[in-house]
Order: structure tokens, then sequence, then C-alpha cells
């Protein structure tokens, strides 16, 4: 008799989303609405009577018919949503660990003043002390700004990681970002207060070094470290001109932990720059890291993080194995998107910096689809992908960058260094295909959602990993206006590629299917919110304070319809959002960054976009500032907004907040005295919960006294600008 043969072992599941049905029906419903509002728009324009009328009707159509294009692309995330779970305790079953993939972690900083290096250590420590064989990682830091700081912050983290990795091995540790660790109830012993001496010797090493400004000579051991930091000492060396640097810092091959195992590879890359050269930001240096690290050691797969965004699981490659190693997924599948998420929130969340619909919800959606977008960081590539289709094969200009290649020598070997060099040189992409059919895409400031994007529509597809414990915590903004500033990146960098040759609508449905295409064109667009956020914010309120009704009265049945319409979509977003772990604080907050938003950094974003694409030379890139002030931390954990900058961001927000609380109280005062009741109701109820959503922008004009309030000269820009609003709408409701 024959043996019965046991099946394999899971690797993984997917769960349909119980929603689905409801979501449908739902979307079927609200799309007859949709209709008959617009059946209502069409009817008022036709019978307006006046020049004024008439305008307002088509500001009115144009904005709802912005939102219907938003809503019809957001149900794509609603049309198959699913759910995975990993197994990873299997992958010692299906392969051995001799066998496991290398992996090659790519971490990205530019900025030392901005982006901390004692943050870019800790992130790579936490991936450097992941449960995987230490002789399979290789960690790459790209340090865009070319500063000795971060060199010898990494210097100093090498030096530590010899202790730091065998007491995570040997305890078991779960938490393994050393600043993270120590800042919770660890467990002391002897041991572990030694360890928190050396990572607190070594963070003020660092600190100090950063605060004066240069890397002493008493920090300098040996020949090696100045040969490394000479560099910096010659001619000409500065930000943005400079020659490729790349620093072997722990080889594993060489460099043993305090207990004799190998410690991973760890290598400081600082890509050549010149001033007349282009950059092209993060991607630009990503591809560097992309082809040294082809020249190094080649791992199939590859880990792209945030400075600011370290490993909060160990185990998380193994569920990344067992997507990778799966058969029926390994043909087509370019990446695994973890969520982004985040720690230092304060209660309420008062920027939305959760964007829970961004990294969550929505993911959950395009996972049913062709898989969730690449959000920039927490993402684990098949190096494969970077270098074209699945069904194609691009040349990389050289068979030693090729995905395919081993790499057989060491990473010190010269030939290796020589090669490393070559392909950092700023140069070097002159004619070929890097930034447009290899690696990660050029020609936007989204590159993550650009490059996430072209993968799609070249046949790969990707996968959501969203396990119950983060996988991967990152650092949020404390200053608004940092807040607001990446969002207006963000909101350009869509609009590039939503009016480029590439356009989601055209180009994207074709590639993608209509669901995919539908759903990339909800980001590529989102910055257009913008239009209905400012009609609604401006028109209903001038037309009330004179006394103009724009919305049905109370007792027509198009009331209902606007009833229905407002309940149904913000029911729908408040229900998804609470399911997926959100409170209905953070849901309001979300609601009302979503306004301030289209006030500022789209509104901005639309015209910098514009002002760009004809010629006129824009503010480009900005770093997010990652430095976390005492004050203004203890005012964000009170849920204080912070205005303590003059800001051109802060004027739109401020009028819009004058002009609101003005018409809610004349509004009242005109509604009480009996002055078309019916016809002003909607108006008032759309004022009032606006100037709720204002009242942080209330108390930085005129409650607060600290460092965070609104300086006078916005307040009263903005109050010379709404008063000439006021003034020259009035004359035309007359």
């Amino acid at each position: 008799m024959n043996a019965t043969r046991s099946p394999p072992p899971l690797l993984n599941t997917l769960t349909p989303s119980r929603r689905t049905g409801f979501n449908r029906t739902f979307a079927a419903v609200y799309t007859c609405a949709i209709v008959a509002l617009f059946y209502r728009h069409t009817q008022t324009l036709l019978g307006s009577k006046t020049l004024v009328s008439f305008y307002v009707t088509v500001a009115l159509f144009v904005s709802d018919l912005i939102l219907a294009f938003m809503w019809v692309n957001g149900q794509a995330f609603r049309m198959r949503p699913v759910y995975r779970k990993e197994f990873p305790e299997n992958i010692k079953k299906v392969v051995k660990t001799s066998d496991l993939p290398g992996l090659d972690v790519f971490i990205c900083t530019a900025d030392p003043y901005k982006e901390p290096p004692m943050s870019v250590v800790n992130t790579a420590l936490s991936v450097m002390a992941y449960d995987y064989p230490t002789d399979k990682i290789s960690v790459y830091v790209s340090d865009d700004g070319g500063s000795a700081f971060t060199l010898f912050a990494f210097m100093e983290a090498a030096r530590f990681a010899a202790h730091w990795l065998p007491y995570c091995r040997e305890n078991d540790i779960d938490q393994r970002s050393p600043d993270e660790y120590f800042a919770v109830n660890y467990s002391r012993s002897s041991e572990t207060e030694k360890i928190k001496k050396m990572y607190e010797s070594m963070r003020m090493k660092v600190e100090h070094v950063v605060g004066i400004g240069k890397v002493g000579d008493e920090y300098i051991t040996s020949d090696e470290d100045r040969r490394a930091f000479s560099k910096w000492n010659s001619d000409g060396f500065s930000r943005q001109n400079h020659p490729a640097v790349i620093q072997i810092i722990l080889d594993k091959n060489r460099d043993k932990d305090i207990t004799g195992h190998c410690l991973p590879n760890l290598v400081y890359v600082s890509r050549q720059k010149k001033t007349t050269s282009p950059h092209h930001f993060k991607a630009g240096a990503l591809n560097v890291l992309v082809r040294v690290s082809a020249a190094m050691t080649n791992a199939p797969v590859i880990l792209t993080l945030d400075c600011d965004t370290y490993s909060n699981d160990p185990r998380t490659p193994l569920r990344v194995l067992c997507y990778v190693l799966d058969p029926e997924m390994q043909k087509n599948l370019a990446y695994v998107q973890f969520p982004q998420e985040f720690h230092g929130l304060n209660k309420n969340d008062i920027y939305a910096c959760e964007h829970k619909r961004l990294y969550k919800v929505q993911q959950v959606g395009l996972d049913g689809l062709s898989g969730p977008n690449y959000l920039g960081t927490s993402c684990f590539f098949r190096r494969r992908a970077l270098f074209g289709g699945p069904l194609t094969m691009v040349s990389p200009e050289t068979k030693d960058l090729s995905p395919d290649y081993v790499v057989n020598q060491p990473i010190t070997a010269p030939s290796v260094l020589e090669l490393a060099h070559h392909v950092a040189g700023c140069n070097y992409e002159s004619h070929t295909k890097w930034g447009s059919k290899i690696g990660f895409r050029y020609g936007s400031l989204s590159e993550d959602y650009h490059t996430g994007y072209h993968m799609k529509c070249e046949g790969w597809r990707s996968l959501f990993c969203y396990p119950e414990k983060p996988a991967f915590l990152g650092d949020v903004p404390c200053n608004f206006l940092d807040v607001l500033g990446q969002n207006k990146r963000w909101a350009i960098g869509l609009l590039e590629v939503a009016f480029s040759r590439y356009n989601t609508i055209t180009y994207g449905v074709k590639a993608l299917g209509m669901l995919m295409g539908l759903a990339y064109s909800y980001f590529a667009f989102w910055p257009i919110y913008a239009i209905p956020i400012i009609t609604y914010s401006f028109l209903p309120q001038l037309a009330l304070l004179n006394e103009v009704s724009i919305f049905p009265k109370v007792s027509e049945p198009w009331f209902l319809l606007y009833i229905f319409l407002f309940l149904g979509s913000y029911g729908q977003d408040l229900f998804e959002f609470v399911i997926h772990g959100g409170t209905m604080h953070r849901w309001w907050s979300d609601q009302r960054m979503w306004m301030m938003r289209g006030l500022s950094s789209y509104m901005f974003g639309i015209t910098e976009f514009f002002l760009k694409s004809i010629g006129i030379p824009t503010q480009g890139f900005n770093v997010t500032s990652k430095v976390i002030d005492d004050e203004q931390n203890k005012r964000y954990e009170q849920g204080l907004f912070e205005f303590g900058v003059p800001s051109s961001l802060f004027v739109a927000l401020a009028m819009a907040a004058m002009i609101n609380l003005s018409s809610l109280i004349l509004g009242l005062i005109k509604f009480l005295n009996g002055s078309n009741r019916e016809g002003l109701v909607m108006q008032l109820v759309l004022t009032g919960s606006i100037v709720m959503n204002c009242l942080p922008i209330y108390q930085a004009m005129v409650l607060r006294s600290d460092k965070g309030k609104m300086p006078i000269k916005t307040t009263v820009s903005a109050a010379i600008l709404a008063s000439a609003v006021y003034a020259v709408a009035s004359p035309f409701s007359k």
C-alpha cells in the first residue's frame, strides 16, 4: 500500500470581506441618488433667472461633479476587499535556514538636523537584529545629505551592534529598536543595565557631535576611521557637490559579535552629487542603492524603509517569505507592502497623520484586485520586479547588476568597490533606462505612488500584509506646518502623474482594468478635492450673509436627497474607519484635516503644480522634520495646533474660519427673526459644522498666548482678505 502523501505546510490564507455584498448594493443605491442630484442641478441651471444664480449653480454643479467623480473612483476599494493571514512558523518546514534568500535593507536619510542620526541608527539596529540569519542580511544606509555625522553615528552603532544583537537573540527580546526597548518597562538585570549604559553612551556621543557640528579628533580612534572622514576635509566637498562615498562599516566575513556570530553587512552610501546634475530626490537615492547593493550582495529580496520607521516585529521577514516562497504567487509578485503605522500619536491624532484610509482601509480593498500601492516604506520587493515586467527582461546595462547575477566576491574586494563607486556616480544613469523602465521611477515627487503604479501597469501584482502586531512603526510630525507641507508635496507629485502621458484614466484603465484604473485615479486626482472644499467653505456662507438660499427648503422632497447623500457617505466612511481600529474622535480629526488640507495643501499644491508646468520655478522638495521640540511636543500631546510660524498656508484657513463664524452668527440672528427659515437651514448646518472644525483656529487667533498661537500678521492678512471677499461678493447677491 502506498502511504498517503501529507499536504504541504500552509503558509498563508485569504479571506474575502463580508462587507463586499453590502458595499456593492449601497454603491448602486447611492449612484441613483447622485443621478437625482445632477437632475436637480440641471433643472436649477435651466431655471436660473439671473447671472448670479447661474454662476452659483455652475459652481455647485462643478463641485458636486468632482465629489461624484472621486466617489466613483473610491468605490473600487470597496468592490473586493480581502484579508490575509500568514503562518511564519511553517517556513522552516518548507526551506532550510541555509537556503533562505538574502535580504538587502535600504534606509534613506537626507538631513542630520531634520532627521536625527540616532533615529536612523535605531531603525538600522532593529532590522539588523531580525530573527533571520545575520549572514543573509545587508543594511545599506543612503545619506543624501552627505553628512559625516551620519557616518559617525553608524560607526558607533556597529560597535554597539556587537552587544545588542546577541542580547536580543539570547533573551528573545521582542522590541529590537534600542530606544523603544529602553523607553518601556524592560526586564532589569545587570546585563540589561550594562547594555543600556552602552546605548546611552553611544547616544550622547552622536548627539554631541551633531550639536558641536564636527567629528572631533577624540572620536577618531583608528587610521581607517581617519581615512573615512578625510573625504569631508577635501576642498569643494558640500552637500550638493561631492564624490560618491561608500564606506563598509561591517563585513559579515570579517566582523563578529561578542558571541562569535557574524554581524550583518552594514554599508554607508552617499551618492555622487554635482550642482548641475539631476538628483531625482528619494527615487534617485533608492536607485543608487539598488545598483550598489547589486554590485556587493545582490540579494533577491529588498526592504525599503524611511529613516524613522523601525521594525516592531523581529519575525517580519518570515511573514514575507510566506508569500515569496508560495509557488502560486512567485510568478508575478513584485512586493509585499505593510501598512504605515505610527507611535507617538496623541490621543485624538489631531493632524490625522495616521491616514487610516490611505494606509489600511484602501490597501485592503486594493489587495482584492491586483494589490496595494507602494507606500514608500515598510515594503519588501523582489529585486527582479525592479528590472521590467514579469514577462520581459530589461537589460541593466551590465551583467554585474542583473538581478540573477551571483556575487562571488566579498564586499571589500577592490573590483566590487570599484563597480559600486562607478554605479553611484551622478552621470551613470545618462542615456540609460534607470528611472523610466528600471528601478524606482522618476517624474513625480510622489515616487512611491509613481513606482507602484508603473509596476502594476507592467503586469506585476502585490500583496498587503496586515498582521495584528504592527510590523513597523514610524514617527509623526508634531508641527502643523510640516504636516501641511508634506501633504502639499504629495499633492504636486500626484498631479504630476495625473497629467502625464501615463494618465490613470486613459493609460491606467487600459493597462490595469476598470477597477484598478479607478483606484489609481482616486489617488492621482486626490488634490482636486480642493475645488469642492473651497466652494463649500465660502459660497454657501457668503450667500447666508446676504440671506440667499442655495439649497432646498426643509419642506421640499429634495431636502431628503441631500440628507441621504450626506449621511450615507459619512456614515459608511465612519463605519470603515472604526472597524479598522479607529475611534470617533480620530475620525472627527480626520474629517477636520480633510477640510484643512483642501484649503491649504491641496490648493497650494495645485497652484504650484501648474506654475511648474508653465516653467515658473517653485520651491521643490523639502524634508519633513523628525526633530521633536519639547515645547511643541507638549502642546501636541495637549491637542493644541501649532500655528507659531507665519505661513501663507494658514491664511486661507483663517479666512474660512472668519467668514464661517460671521455667517453663522448673522445667519442665526436672521433665522431667529423668522427670515426665510426653511431656506437657510442647510446653510446654517453646513456653516456650523465648519465652525466646529475651525475651533483650533479661533483658539490660536484669540485665546492662546503660547508660542504656538497664530501670528498677528497672519490673522490681520486673513481678516483683510476675508473682508475683501465679502465686499466683492455682496453686490452680486442683490
